[in-house]
């Protein structure tokens, strides 16, 4: 009499290869995630500086009122996102730079606000030791964790 079916020992072998394939998918998963994380910081970092030098250009060129000894960068990163005035218009009508300020996507606490995400650093302060300011010159990621390329993401 032949009977159908699996034996122990073809189930087993199964299954452990099953486990072997699922133990190797689930760093590659890992790396995509972070891949993608990293994306989204590339992404942010770009359009939050485009958006500061496009500030700062329209100072120079006389759209935004400027103090003397001023640098002419914004004085807080929620200016981009207001607005301000534009001085040559007739209207006093606002200038946008950025339409939101995007989160820091390697920000702990996902409830924190986007501007608070983001460390500072101020025109005056040295590129090695980004301090706060008067100004906002430049902006960086403030989590500790490393790339995938080996850098620091507060070196980005």
């Amino acid at each position: 009499m032949i009977q159908k079916g699996f034996t122990l020992i073809e189930l087993v072998i199964t299954v452990a290869i099953v486990a072997i394939l699922a133990s190797v998918a689930l760093p590659l998963n890992e790396l995509v995630v972070q891949r993608a994380k990293e994306q989204d910081l590339r992404r942010a970092l770009r359009e939050i500086r485009e958006g500061i030098d496009a500030y700062k250009e329209a100072s120079e060129a006389g759209r935004i009122q400027k103090k003397v000894g001023e640098s002419g960068y914004p004085r807080r990163l929620e200016e981009l996102v207001a607005g301000v005035e534009d001085q040559k218009s007739p209207k006093k009508e606002k200038i946008y730079f950025l339409r939101r300020l995007p989160r820091d996507p390697f920000a702990g606490d996902p409830n924190v606000d986007p501007v608070a995400s983001w460390g500072v650093r101020a025109y005056a302060s040295p590129p090695d030791d980004p301090q706060e300011g008067d100004d906002v010159f430049d902006i960086y990621s403030r989590s500790e964790a490393v790339g995938i390329n080996g850098r620091p993401y507060r070196e980005w």
